[in-house]
Parts: C-alpha cells; sequence; structure tokens
C-alpha cells in the first residue's frame, strides 16, 4: 500500500521542498495553503490540493477530510507554518498572542486530534512539526513564536509518550535561519557554517524522521540550525 502523507503551508518555501521530497520516496500527498502556487504544486506532484488555514479548526477538518476521501488512509502528517507576528515582548497584544496560539501550537494539537485515529486504523504513523530553533533558544524577535513553539515541544512530549505503544511517533524539526527567508548580513554572520540553510536540507530532516530509518524515534526537537544555538 502506498503510504499517504498531508503537509500543510506547502505552496512555497519549506512546505514545497517538504512535498516534493516526500512525493520522491513515494508518498502520495495532500497539500493545503491559503496561499498562491497550491495548485500549480498539487498539479506539478499529482497532488490532492485544500485551500484553506491551518488557524481554522474547520479547515483543518476539510483537509482531512479530503485526503481521506482520495486515499482512503493516513500516514504522516507534516504540520507546517510561518512565524507569529513580531513585536516587543510586553507590546504584544492578547489578540497577537490569541493568533499565535492557533497558527502555531492549537493547528498541531488539532491535526493530532482529527488524523490520529486514521493512524491507529493502520497500525501506526508519523508526525514531524516544523518549528523553530527559537523554541531552544527563545528569540526577541519572535516572542509569540518562541513562547508558543517551547509549548509544542511539550505537547510533542506528551504526544509521544501517549501514542509510542500504538506505533504513532511525533518529532519536530527547529530550522535556523533558512533561505526561504531574507535575513541580515549580522544573521548570516552569526551562523557557525557561515550559510544560510536550504530549504531542502529541512526537507531531508523531515523525510528522515517519517520514514523507518526513524521508527525508534519520538518526542524529539532535531535542530536543523547550521550551529546557530548554543544552548544545551
Amino acid at each position: 500500500m502506498t503510504k499517504v502523507a498531508l503537509v500543510t503551508a506547502a505552496s512555497r518555501g519549506m512546505g514545497a521542498a517538504i512535498a516534493r521530497r516526500l512525493s520522491k520516496d513515494g508518498y502520495r500527498l495532500a497539500l493545503m495553503s491559503r496561499g498562491e502556487g497550491l495548485q500549480e504544486i498539487a498539479s506539478e506532484l499529482n497532488a490532492v490540493a485544500f485551500a484553506g488555514s491551518v488557524s481554522s479548526a474547520e479547515d483543518l477538518r476539510g483537509f482531512v477530510d479530503a485526503a481521506v476521501d482520495a486515499y482512503g488512509r493516513v500516514d504522516a502528517v507534516v504540520n507546517n507554518t510561518g512565524h507569529a507576528v513580531k513585536g516587543d515582548l510586553l507590546a504584544l497584544s492578547d489578540d497577537d498572542w490569541h493568533a499565535g496560539l492557533n497558527l502555531l501550537l492549537l493547528n498541531v494539537v488539532r491535526m493530532a486530534r482529527i488524523t490520529t485515529p486514521h493512524m491507529e486504523a493502520i497500525g501506526g504513523g508519523a508526525f514531524v512539526n516544523i518549528s523553530t530553533a527559537g523554541a531552544a533558544e527563545p528569540s526577541p524577535t519572535y516572542p509569540v513564536s518562541s513562547t508558543l513553539r517551547a509549548g509544542l515541544t511539550g505537547f510533542t512530549k506528551l504526544f509521544a509518550a501517549s501514542y509510542a505503544a500504538s506505533g504513532i511517533r511525533m518529532n519536530n524539526v527547529l530550522p535556523g535561519f533558512i533561505d526561504s527567508q531574507v535575513f541580515p548580513e549580522e544573521a548570516v554572520a552569526s551562523i557557525p557554517m557561515g550559510r544560510l540553510g536550504r530549504v531542502e536540507e529541512i526537507a531531508e530532516a523531515v523525510a528522515w524522521l517519517v520514514s523507518p530509518a526513524a521508527s525508534y524515534v519520538t518526542g524529539q526537537s532535531l535542530l536543523v540550525d547550521g550551529g546557530l544555538v548554543r544552548a544545551l
């Protein structure tokens, strides 16, 4: 049986690179995005396309339903999102924090709630959440993302412990500065490897984590940051 992977925010950047990498591994794909380019990459990869937002519980449900209607199963889920709003720590409003909660943490909780029964029905599966290096070493530039994705680390640990016996794994990938965005020279200079990471390098990490090669890896947060984070 050909495996099925769901990828969110898949129209460009890391999401598109992940989708292409999983397609090379033989996965049938369902792709979700609210941005332009979704139909193009879905056509390229012969994938199901669903236009929606990861911040919407209704859209996530519709996305999973569309994938299951098309393929009948869910083997892997890649929860990919962007950063939340920038801003001074105490200047951010309650609305900013609530929007970040939906975008960066509840999206994963909701997808797990919806898709875990499908994985249980086939005897296993794997989640990979695209987090940020800021979850390991908080960034004052992205206080909402750093805070809530540290919470995502906690949720991932709890989920992994709860569902390991069912053959369902969950891990996080923590990118540093990646070439899907433009960064100032001083940011690049702070990277020990001396360059931005490539979206394809994030995709390789994801492909490994959903594969049988990582079958004994769950509840972990893998830094893919060129040595940027010095925290223990």
